[in-house]
């Protein structure tokens, strides 16, 4: 990694924040370990920032901010740097589902991204034993202020029951989550029912599948393997998703059959005293 002397700052978002930091500490006649002390963190985490070797995050910028009176410039960067940290072949994806105006989902294997807390986040993210952990979780983090909008995109969302069943990252993660699960429940703009194990075969056994629908544009699905993920707008493609789409709507149980099952399985699974709170991940 190049030295704070070296920074490009047009190879990349996350060079530029490193860059503009510099520029705009140095303005401020502050040392790292100054500003540091007015944002309530280490001068060491600065000077990490600075030379891009490690990724801010928005809580952070928006410190940033209000310390240097820079009218909000770190917390517009903000959002572009954490983007970047997305793996390649997500970030288109990622950029249309932020401009998404409805968004249908089966998951089969875990919760949906947008829907998931930061620890069970974490959780899912580590399995892929990738090189920056936090970068991913703070991106993932922030994709999910789609839902925080004055007007969010309307979302349906379908959930195996296996997602409620397997515990990811442990009791006390699975219990969060789930209950995070039942707040967004009660949003007028969302919809979650659980694909209960009694549905037997169904429409989609060949796995999760996302379609987003816009304003102006043609509708998407998105699906991923093992390795990556695919995009497509084909019309043949959007029909045939639409059409399985409806066969899991009508096998589904009812929202309120959804939020029994989901308190039960929270409680009974994941309750106090319910069993071993740490798991070991292969």
């Amino acid at each position: 990694m190049a030295n704070i002397q070296t920074l490009d700052p047009s190879t990349s978002p996350l060079a530029y924040y490193g860059w503009e930091l510099r520029r705009q500490r140095e303005a401020a006649n502050l040392k790292q370990g100054q500003l540091g002390a007015i944002i309530f963190c280490t001068g060491s985490l600065i000077g990490q920032i600075e030379t891009a070797r490690k990724v801010p995050t928005r809580d952070f910028s928006e410190r940033l901010d209000a310390a240097l009176g820079t009218g909000g410039l770190f917390s517009r960067l903000i959002g572009l740097v954490l983007r970047s940290q997305l793996p390649t072949w997500f970030q288109a994806y990622a950029e249309m589902e932020s401009r998404a105006t409805y968004i249908s989902t089966y998951q089969s294997q875990m919760v949906y991204g947008l829907l998931q807390t930061e620890e069970y986040a974490r959780a899912v993210l580590a399995t892929g034993m990738p090189e920056d952990l936090d970068g991913l979780l703070a991106a993932r983090m922030e994709r999910q202020r789609i839902l925080k909008r004055e007007q969010p995109p309307l979302a349906w969302v379908i959930l195996d029951e296996a997602v409620l069943s397997r515990p990811i990252g442990g009791r006390r993660v699975m219990r969060s989550q789930l209950a995070r699960l039942l707040e967004c429940i009660s949003h007028r703009w969302m919809r979650i029912q659980v694909l209960p194990f009694s549905a037997g075969e169904h429409a989609s056994l060949a796995g999760s599948f996302n379609l987003l629908r816009f304003e102006s544009d043609p509708d998407l699905v998105y699906t991923e393997d093992v390795i990556s993920g695919h995009m497509t707008a084909d019309p043949e493609t959007i029909r045939e998703a639409s059409l399985r789409y409806a066969h899991l709507q009508g096998a589904v149980l009812s929202v309120e059959e959804s939020a029994a099952l989901i308190s039960r399985v929270m409680e009974e699974r994941y309750g106090a005293g319910t069993g071993n709170e740490e798991l070991v991940v292969a």
